[in-house]
């Protein structure tokens, strides 16, 4: 579509999604800013705020500062991460879902909330990884989260893993660790089998996650991207939606009625 066409509306993008098959979803910390919890690149964003939260958030200064990750655990006792309740967006996401239109949802979110609103685990592509569990850098272990802050309550100030004795982050990339294999590949795939691609919350400034946007649309998908400001692709999106994502998410999926049967094939792992 050349940037001078008009754009979609919101009557057109529900239109869109009401006679899909397979809709693929992309999320982006915008959707989490409703529960209360802090986007980061955002005007009010956590690393907008303190640039230097987010030069700390890579994976070398977890593994080389053994003080930081001592007042980090120390710091979860009292302010677990992400304790915030699934918004109107998320509840939307996982109406669509029951739907059986929703192919894949992948999220470059950590908190959780697309799980914990009810979309089908099976259909949840976590790019980023998640703050539920923890992760052994050595040997890849993984335990929930708050086995680990139990450890540090009984007086283990940054504990180690259990199996190898490495170090313990949460189960989230940070910047300079790969994502989690396979990950990217299924989203990926996804994509190019779209028939309407949903971009909601995202900056799309972050790759590879952003890749998925230009490689749905060359696949022949439809692109909605919903986002209260402007994002790299709105001049090759269908239909570009602005507003408070608690709002605009339940409205787009309103149209969507129950296929007759979902495919009795999930999507590859």
């Amino acid at each position: 579509m050349d940037d001078e066409e008009p754009v979609g509306s919101l009557e057109e993008a529900t239109a869109w999604l009401a006679g899909a098959e397979r809709v693929v979803v992309l999320t982006g910390a915008g959707i989490s800013t409703e529960s209360g919890i802090s986007d980061f690149r955002g005007p009010q964003g956590l690393w907008t705020r303190d640039p230097a939260a987010e030069r700390r958030a890579t994976i070398d200064h977890w593994r080389d500062d053994a003080a930081y990750r001592r007042e980090t655990w120390q710091r979860r006792l009292t302010d677990p991460p992400y304790q915030g309740q699934p918004n109107a967006g998320h509840l939307a996401l996982a109406d669509l879902d029951r739907t059986g239109r929703l192919h894949i949802l992948a999220t470059q979110n950590v908190d959780g909330l697309h799980l914990a609103a009810g979309v089908e685990p099976t259909r949840i592509v976590e790019l980023h990884g998640n703050v539920r569990e923890t992760m052994c850098l050595s040997c890849g272990d993984r335990r929930p989260m708050a086995e680990a802050i139990d450890r540090v309550r009984a007086g283990e100030a940054d504990p180690p893993c259990r199996v190898c004795g490495g170090i313990l982050k949460s189960a989230s990339v940070s910047f300079g660790q790969a994502l989690f294999p396979g990950d990217m590949e299924r989203a990926q795939r996804a994509a190019i089998q779209a028939d309407v691609f949903l971009a909601a919350g995202s900056t799309l400034g972050v790759h590879p996650a952003a890749s998925l946007v230009p490689l749905a649309k060359r696949s022949g998908a439809l692109l909605v991207i919903a986002n209260d400001a402007e994002t790299p692709y709105d001049g090759i999106a269908d239909a570009v939606l602005r507003g408070r994502l608690g709002t605009v998410l339940p409205a787009l999926v309103s149209g969507a009625r129950p296929v007759p049967s979902r495919p009795s094939r999930l999507p590859e792992s």
